[in-house]
């Protein structure tokens, strides 16, 4: 087995727009290897609680006992690494599916650190208290030079480890249930039908990303907390800065701008209390002294910038990814009701926020490995959710597969809060848009549309379509 390529340093990486040209894999192939990326998905800001809703399908989780040892003379493998296809995991990654559960991986400033790649062993390790979200604490790892040098500034939710989490999650939960959810249904019909109104008297071609698949999470995000959607502009650019700002410096400012924007809207929310998840939580949490401005104020930067940012990615490129699978899409068109399945397992194929962090505060047994106790751990979801034992046949699409033990949203206390609201918004998003356009097509060749580096919540930066 030969070494992986080393990440290049930013200096040597082409410019993000021009991260496009791909060679779409053939039967039984994997996608030709790419250049390495010098970073990490940061963990999806939407995380924050077990979500409610209805019992998962019987789809296989494999026990970690039953996993091979790891095999410790393969090599550390960089991490992250850019995507050679957008809805394929790295070429460079094989190695770590065929190391299972466990593997070492290496990181920007040469620490190796575990990866888990097993789908039994990462729902294990995930519900376990023994591995930490505290990224401030010493030993936490960072996957980018630039995260690291913020790490030590607190983040709601995703953060933070229990009792904190637990009370944070308590005061939102009722926000995200399947029933409230349901509820905003009909609202989120209206925005998807207005967009796509708006993108026929038009005409084609439609840039999809900024015509389509970011302002409808965006609407309903704000709809939801009670933030001016007038102020849109601002806060996707800040939230752009906060997960691919090009340094630290960046990243801080980005955070700055929101904490000032949120602090002045709550200063708003507390003299005239609006109808939004904001002005509730400024009514029943900040005036009860249940939390603190700054708290507030960081609880609902996490909600803005995932309730927009995840979802709008997935919008994307699974519309990319359906355009690409036309037999795929035509069993869609023929049978409706294979719209939530179909988004589970575009959740599962797709696995855009790769790279779950944690920190051992304390030795654990899994699979025959011990990781011990200040070892940094790394969750590959695009790895894991392509576990041949839990998925057969991972790397096809198909939407009669039972899915829904997945890790795409993560899993354990940390599970994403926003998953219900994400699958309503991708389920209405993609029917509605292949319903108004059933000639939709790509615009260009679809190894020029550009997607996003390994560094970030994966995606599509522009897709270019037609009708």
């Amino acid at each position: 087995m030969t070494e992986t390529p080393l990440t290049r340093s930013p200096a040597d990486r082409p410019p993000e727009s021009g991260r496009s040209a791909f060679r779409r894999p053939g039967p039984g192939l994997p996608a030709p290897e790419r250049p390495a990326s010098t970073g990490s998905a940061p963990e999806p800001p939407a995380s924050g609680l077990t979500a409610s809703g209805p019992p998962p399908a019987a789809s296989p989780v494999v026990p970690p006992s039953v996993a091979p040892p790891v095999a410790p003379a393969v090599p550390a493998i960089a991490f992250p690494q850019d995507r050679t296809c957008p809805y394929h995991p790295p070429a460079a990654y094989a190695p770590l599916r065929e190391g299972r559960p466990l593997a070492r991986i290496s990181l920007f400033d040469g620490r190796d650190v575990w990866v888990v790649t097993g789908q039994g062993a990462a729902r294990e390790l995930l519900a376990d208290p023994r591995l930490s979200s505290d990224r401030t604490l010493p030993a936490f790892p960072s996957t980018t030079e630039r995260f690291a040098a913020t790490r030590n500034r607190r983040v709601a939710l995703l953060g933070l480890d229990d009792p904190e989490h637990h009370v944070q999650r308590r005061m939102l939960v009722p926000s995200f249930t399947l029933k409230r959810i349901a509820a905003l249904r009909p609202g989120i019909q209206e925005t998807v039908d207005r967009l796509l109104d708006r993108m026929a008297r038009q005409g084609p071609p439609a840039e999809l990303v900024n015509d389509f698949a970011l302002p409808v999470p965006s609407m309903v995000i704000c709809a939801l907390l009670g933030v001016p959607y007038g102020d849109h502009d601002f806060f996707e650019a800040q939230s752009r800065r906060l997960l691919r700002g090009p340094d630290a410096a960046d990243i801080e400012d980005a955070r700055d701008r929101l904490d000032s924007y949120f602090g002045s809207l709550i200063e708003r929310e507390e003299k005239h209390p609006g109808d939004g998840l904001l002005g509730e939580l400024v009514r029943d949490q900040l005036r009860e002294g249940r939390v603190d401005r700054e708290e507030l104020v960081s609880l609902a930067t996490i909600l803005l910038v995932a309730g927009h940012e995840t979802t709008a990615n997935m919008i994307s490129l699974g519309a990319f990814t359906l355009l690409g699978h036309p037999e795929r899409l035509a069993e869609l068109r023929a049978e409706p009701a294979l719209m939530p399945a179909a988004v589970e397992e575009l959740l599962r194929f797709l696995s855009i926020a790769d790279g779950l962090l944690r920190v051992a505060v304390q030795d654990v047994e899994i699979a025959g490995t011990t990781i011990r106790e200040g070892e940094g751990v790394v969750f590959s979801t695009s790895v894991i959710n392509r576990d041949e034992r839990a998925f057969p046949e991972p790397d096809t699409l198909d939407w009669r597969r039972p899915v829904r033990h997945h890790v795409a949203f993560g899993f354990g206390i940390h599970q994403c809060l926003g998953q219900n609201l994400a699958r309503a918004e991708m389920e209405i998003a993609l029917r509605s848009l292949f319903d108004r356009f059933p000639g939709l097509r790509l615009a260009v060749p679809a190894d020029t549309v550009p997607f996003k580096p390994g560094d970030t919540i994966q995606g599509m930066l522009e897709l270019p379509v037609t009708w």
